[in-house]
């Protein structure tokens, strides 16, 4: 009685799968959330530090652009003014006088409100003597000061004047005499070794680019740990000093241009910090994080990822017992007929009650399996292609691992500038643009038979002429070209704006022996084409820059498509990877289009291209791709 009891005693399947479904969910959820939560962590603090140094060297770059452009617009408007010798009259701009110098500097103050003061300072036994000056009336009007300020100020800072005068640059705050932000500079003046140029201008541009995210804090100082601007405004107004902050001191004390570090303030808060010197003077950015707040983000996160992998914990035990009972039935169906295949009866009929996917399992489980098989077969072998012609042939006839030499037109294009343009686009926006403007651009090779080769980012490769020739595969690649640029004209239209920005392109043909075949291996191939005539188009592609065109060929590619297409022969050039120098030509327009551009100059203007000389090549220089020849 005894042994048949414990015979009888069993744990029913639904206790198990809920025991061990829930353990390996308990498991793998409680690893996964250790894995997640750690990742994003470490994640977190190299976004932290990355950010802060890329905010510093983003905002040092705004600051230094922003300081040349002052003091070349002031080097510029201070030549429409006399030397003083007949008054103060002669350093005052009347915005009535017939004088076009003196207009041009009177509109400075009108057209770039933010200007306050440029004059030119000499040491006169000892005191600063302006010897020409421009000054902002309506502001100095509104504020309620006299000009005299100026000469007051330049006194009180004639240490640093005469400095400037021996060649010293400096930025100086001089925000406390005016009430509200504004920026100093002193530079020795090109036009007289005696003397000096001060600029005064406000720092209204400089603190909207110091203005930082929620986390990111920056400020600009000079070689005095002065704030020259400040996310809070009311620090610059009253003159503050960070100097003893250790970031700035190591800033002011580093040769090195960006740095990061982390600190403690007199209160024992932790930064993370990072500064990144302008080039101008001793000035530089200091973007700083505080290491609690930014971090008390991640723990907050971490504690809500442990409160959601509970709840889903609990949920999932329930729906695992509930599901659990309208499997068993149909498993004990199962059971029986393996018992049945087992004693020898494959002759059965597998027909199933339970009217859910298991049950269709149980009636056409061959079925399945064979459809499975076939589907996985045609699905591994199509995986390895991406061109329609491509995929036509491996259902005609397995290609294997190999290629063979061909002629073929080889093609390449890239867009003019892609790196600026993605920089103020969202990837979201980058990928929607990368896929319109590339829909456009396979349609014109897909129409003059051509195969997309590749996507490299935003650059397209394609061929003509394999894996099938078309007898005239280099007219079809320049006709493809010509396509894309009337598409890209197309496309164009209505664009202009940071979010719509108006592309240009390069395009590169090359015509010569391909290896065209299988590349990978096995288990993974791609269909494609190598060797030297690639490598060239590639290189040709490259030269539409310096010279300023959109689409350029070989020689040998010339030769094929001169009696269709005009064009124009460029400078030699001495390729990088080719020993001999190539002659390239660019293409103007078809022979026969009476209304398309007829030279280089038009066609320069028909798509928008602004010519710059082609410079010449410096052997000296960093490395180049390609060389002007003699």
């Amino acid at each position: 009685m005894a042994e048949n009891k414990k015979k009888r005693f069993m744990i029913p399947i639904s206790v198990k799968m809920i025991f061990i479904i829930s353990l390996i969910i308990i498991l793998s959820f409680s690893l996964l959330t250790y894995i997640s939560t750690y990742l994003f962590t470490s994640d977190s603090e190299r976004n932290i530090e990355s950010n802060t140094i890329q905010n510093a060297n983003l905002i040092s770059q705004k600051v230094k652009s922003d300081f040349l452009s002052v003091i070349e617009k002031s080097k510029i408007a201070i030549l429409a003014v006399k030397d003083e010798g007949a008054g103060d009259a002669s350093s005052k701009v009347d915005s009535d006088s017939d004088d076009d110098s003196a207009l041009f500097s009177s509109l400075l103050f009108k057209r770039d409100p933010d200007m306050i003061y440029i004059g030119v300072l000499r040491n006169e036994k000892g005191s600063v003597k302006e010897t020409k000056k421009l000054y902002n009336e309506i502001l100095l009007a509104d504020s309620g000061l006299d000009s005299d300020i100026f000469l007051k100020i330049l006194e009180s800072e004639k240490e640093s004047v005469f400095s400037s005068i021996n060649g010293a640059d400096f930025a100086l705050n001089l925000s406390s005499y005016f009430g509200s932000g504004v920026i100093g500079i002193l530079i020795p003046y090109e036009s007289d070794s005696r003397a000096a140029l001060c600029i005064m201008f406000s720092n209204e541009k400089i603190y909207d680019a110091v203005k930082s995210p929620d986390l990111i804090k920056s400020f600009l100082v000079n070689g005095r740990g002065e704030l020259l601007a400040h996310y809070d405004k009311k620090m610059v107004i009253e003159n503050g000093s960070v100097a003893d902050l250790p970031i700035v001191k190591k800033m002011l004390q580093s040769t090195i241009n960006s740095e990061k570090i982390e600190y403690a303030d007199s209160s024992s808060k932790t930064w993370l910090g990072a500064y990144n010197k302008t080039g101008f003077s001793d000035t530089g950015v200091i973007s700083i994080v505080s290491k609690e707040q930014a971090f008390g983000m991640v723990r907050k996160l971490q504690k809500q990822t442990v409160l959601i992998a509970v709840i889903v914990l609990n949920l999932a035990i329930l729906f695992v017992y509930f599901f659990s009972k309208t499997i068993t039935k149909p498993i004990r169906r199962l059971v029986s007929i393996s018992n049945e295949i087992r004693n020898g009866k494959f002759d059965i009929s597998v027909k199933s009650k339970s009217r859910d996917e298991i049950g269709i399992l149980s009636e056409s489980f061959e079925d399945m399996a064979r459809g499975l098989a076939e589907r996985e077969k045609m699905k591994d072998a199509f995986g390895k292609f991406v061109n329609k012609e491509i995929a036509d042939m491996i259902l005609k006839n397995e290609l294997k691992l190999g290629g063979e030499r061909k002629t073929a037109a080889v093609f390449f294009s890239d867009i003019r500038s892609f790196t600026s343009i993605s920089e103020n686009l969202q990837p979201e926006e980058v990928v929607e643009f990368l896929n319109e403007y590339m829909s456009i651009m396979v349609e014109c090779v897909n129409k003059t038979n051509g195969v997309v080769d590749k996507f490299i980012g935003d650059a397209i490769m394609a061929v003509w002429g394999t894996p099938i020739s078309r007898g005239n595969d280099t007219a079809n690649a320049v006709e493809g070209a010509l396509m894309m640029r009337e598409a890209l004209k197309k496309f164009n239209k209505g664009r202009g704006s940071a979010k719509k920005p108006v592309i240009n392109i390069g395009c590169g043909i090359n015509t010569g022996p391909v290896l065209a075949g299988q590349i990978g291996s096995h288990d993974r191939m791609e269909y494609t084409v190598i060797g030297d005539t690639v490598n060239l188009a590639s290189r040709i592609e490259s030269l539409n820059k310096p010279f300023c065109t959109d689409i350029l060929i070989s020689s040998d590619s010339y030769n094929l498509v001169k009696d269709l297409y005009l064009c124009e022969p460029m400078e030699r050039i001495s390729v990088k990877g080719k020993k001999d120098p190539q002659q390239i030509y660019a293409v103007i327009s078809r022979k026969n289009d009476a209304n398309a551009p007829k030279t280089l100059k038009e066609l320069r203007e028909y798509v928008g291209i602004k010519y710059v000389p082609l410079k010449s090549f410096d052997p000296n220089g960093k490395e180049e791709k390609y060389a002007i020849v003699k």
